[in-house]
């Protein structure tokens, strides 16, 4: 998979599968469209004020359709904030956060993907066990030693994220001789392992923002056609992030214009699934890029 990389090979000379195909409970979804993840944070602390959101019912029952109307097909749900220099949760409190939130969206919306942002293989247990559709882990599995396994069992999809470190440190370790060289081996390594597990279907994100620095992030967005090797659907997160603020000089509050710029980078690029806080904006880009690509 990696000795084509630097063999002078283009990344178009290996094409991306036009149909993806993820099994979730028993049923067959196909990405042959790309999707919208929108984001609900249990947390006080997300580096987004607008993505905060009390696990409070009625608070999040109101985000939840918003987003389902404005396009979400799936929802993304995290008690843990991963910003850069984040303070650390107890597992009791992430579970406390987002156990009721998940059972609350699923009642009330049983047709909606739902997904538990962790990196702990016991609060993505008692998540699905609750209604969760999928498991996205920050780390990879590094975090937690049992999550593979553990995911495995469940039977749900992975995504599958690159980050060196922990929320805490990650930002201390952004060295890298070769940058994409190194997250397709890291990947490769990752992807084999979650098959060894019982996990059949896996998600890539790149990570942006994650033990990388600016630059790197829009380096690896350049350059996510090399990730189509892999074969697998490509999830991008880069909404509101300080790869855009720190470049326009304005705060997460201000990044929407520049959020919605990148995304239509990203899908351009190849990426199947859209993690994004303003899910209408990100749904109207989606409709421009499928009607530039037709």
């Amino acid at each position: 998979m990696l000795e084509n990389l630097h063999s002078g090979s283009k990344p178009e000379d290996t094409l991306f599968p036009p149909k993806i195909t993820l099994q979730i409970k028993g049923k067959l979804f196909t990405l042959d469209s790309p999707w919208i993840m929108g984001i609900i944070n249990t947390t006080p602390d997300s580096f987004f004020q607008g993505s905060r959101t009390r696990p409070l019912k009625k608070e999040v029952l109101d985000k939840a359709e918003a987003m389902i109307a404005q396009g979400a097909r799936i929802l993304d749900i995290g008690g843990y904030s991963t910003r850069p220099g984040a303070d650390f949760v107890p597992e009791e409190t992430e579970l406390k956060r987002v156990i009721s939130v998940i059972t609350d969206i699923k009642e009330r919306f049983p047709d909606t993907l739902v997904s538990i942002d962790t990196f702990r293989h016991r609060v993505a247990k008692e998540a699905v066990a609750a209604g969760a559709d999928l498991v996205n882990d920050i780390s990879g599995g590094a975090m937690d030693p049992c999550m593979h396994e553990t995911v495995g069992a469940l039977g749900t999809p992975y995504i599958c994220m690159h980050m060196k470190g922990s929320p805490q440190t990650m930002q201390q370790q952004t060295q890298y001789e070769d940058l994409e060289k190194e997250l397709l081996e890291y990947f490769s390594d990752k992807i084999r392992a979650c098959y060894e597990a019982g996990i059949k279907d896996v998600i890539v994100d790149i990570g942006l923002g994650f033990s990388k620095n600016p630059e790197q992030n829009y380096r690896l967005l350049r350059n996510l056609p090399l990730f189509k090797t892999l074969q697998l659907p490509l999830l991008i997160g880069l909404s509101r992030k300080s790869m855009i603020y720190k470049v326009l000089k304005c705060s997460p509050e201000e990044a929407l214009n520049g959020s919605t710029a990148l995304h239509m980078a990203a899908l351009i690029q190849g990426a199947r699934i859209l993690r994004v806080h303003d899910v209408k904006e990100a749904n109207e880009t989606l409709l421009l890029y499928k009607q530039l690509i037709d």
